[in-house]
């Protein structure tokens, strides 16, 4: 599932960068109006996946979670497929809504590992998914810029998404193996509404929730101003756009490093242990940006903050998991993968709002802020041991 999640991202990765230029060969001008419908075409599609995971993570309880996983698989490569075939902006949006509706890979595959982990593997084995994933992230924009570079159309790269699903379907379907045994039927099933109100009066999970969404509104917030800040510190350098990119993907490069072996110490001292110590080194990584004096001290900052970063969505997950019976995980997985998708649309347009306000260097202390009130989440939370029907 590591191999699956990495082929995954990489496959969304190597598009979705590149829908602004794909707008512009479809004829979209100006661009300002290209920025505009790519940032609500970026933001559909986690949105519905939010609305929608609850029900998914529910129905993965009742039916198995590795086929959530191929639902995932399949509905991407199709949408994505259409994707490729739209002639407006319009017709991208809505099928990027659509797409919500049957996606959230990550979270399915979270589920799925969850609910098959040894228990005092849960952390080693969800650190080892947060790097699949941040592999894939890196390698997708490279894919995709050389098949763009190479094949002058927009439409096919979006097309080799869908492929690249397609073929994560097909390898899951036959090397992924699920331990399910199908529950009995009961009528006593809780409705969503009295899901909502166990979680809300939770006193692990619903901080959890809270750092799941924080976190990816954090981890996206200051992206979009990341270039931007790097021509303040070395002006129009022939050499901008590597530096910019290179400053992105350095933190990813240490969350690869830093995910397997914060998650393993989780499984040994605790995931809150693990989840407080990454909360405080983040913040302290990401202080100090905003007063950043050259693109070096910057890329070294960005690095230590994604060291800790690394360690901070796999604690999160497992420290839930860890907490709800195998039975139920796809459930709470649903409300975390939901938790998650909302941080993943919001952050870009509340690092957007900020940075036109108050200028690039406020995006970091008020993602510092953030990083601080997500700790007092956490420390606001207690364990809790494990809860059943």
């Amino acid at each position: 599932m590591v191999t699956m999640q990495a082929i995954m991202a990489a496959s969304f990765m190597s598009s979705g960068p590149f829908m602004p230029f794909y707008l512009q060969q479809l004829g979209v001008q100006p661009t300002d109006r290209v920025l505009l419908w790519a940032g609500l075409i970026a933001a559909v599609q986690p949105l519905t996946i939010a609305l929608i995971s609850p029900f998914w993570g529910a129905l993965a309880d009742r039916t198995g979670r590795k086929a959530m996983v191929q639902r995932c698989c399949i509905a991407t490569a199709f949408f994505y497929a259409l994707i490729a075939l739209c002639r407006n902006e319009w017709q991208i949006f809505a099928v990027q809504a659509a797409a919500g509706l049957f996606g959230g890979f990550s979270a399915a595959s979270t589920t799925l590992v969850g609910t098959q982990a040894p228990e005092g593997r849960l952390g080693f084995a969800l650190g080892w998914m947060a790097t699949g994933q941040l592999v894939g992230s890196l390698m997708g924009p490279l894919i995709g810029g050389t098949l763009a570079d190479h094949l002058h159309d927009y439409r096919l790269v979006f097309a080799a998404t869908g492929i690249g699903s397609l073929a994560v379907a097909l390898l899951v379907t036959a090397f992924v193996h699920e331990d399910f045994v199908r529950p009995a039927l009961t009528r006593g099933r809780t409705s969503l509404r009295e899901q909502l109100a166990e979680i809300a009066h939770h006193r692990t999970v619903l901080p959890v929730l809270f750092v799941l969404l924080l976190t990816q509104l954090t981890g996206q917030a200051a992206n979009p101003v990341i270039p931007l800040y790097v021509r303040g510190l070395v002006g129009d350098a022939p050499w901008l756009a590597t530096a910019a990119g290179f400053t992105i993907a350095i933190v990813g490069v240490a969350g690869v490093i830093a995910s397997p072996f914060l998650g393993r110490h989780g499984d040994r001292v605790g995931y809150r242990t693990i989840l407080i110590v990454s909360l405080i080194g983040a913040a302290l990584f990401t202080f100090p940006q905003a007063f950043a004096p050259n693109l070096g001290t910057f890329i070294a900052l960005r690095f230590g903050l994604g060291l800790f970063l690394g360690g901070i969505l796999p604690s999160a997950n497992a420290m839930i998991g860890s907490v709800f019976p195998r039975e139920r995980r796809g459930r709470i997985y649903g409300f975390t993968a939901s938790a998650g998708y909302l941080g993943l649309a919001s952050g870009p347009i509340i690092g957007g709002v900020v940075a036109a306000h108050f200028g690039f260097a406020a995006v970091f202390l008020v993602v510092g802020a953030l990083i601080l009130i997500n700790l007092g989440c956490v420390l606001a939370s207690r364990p809790s041991v494990i809860l059943h029907e």
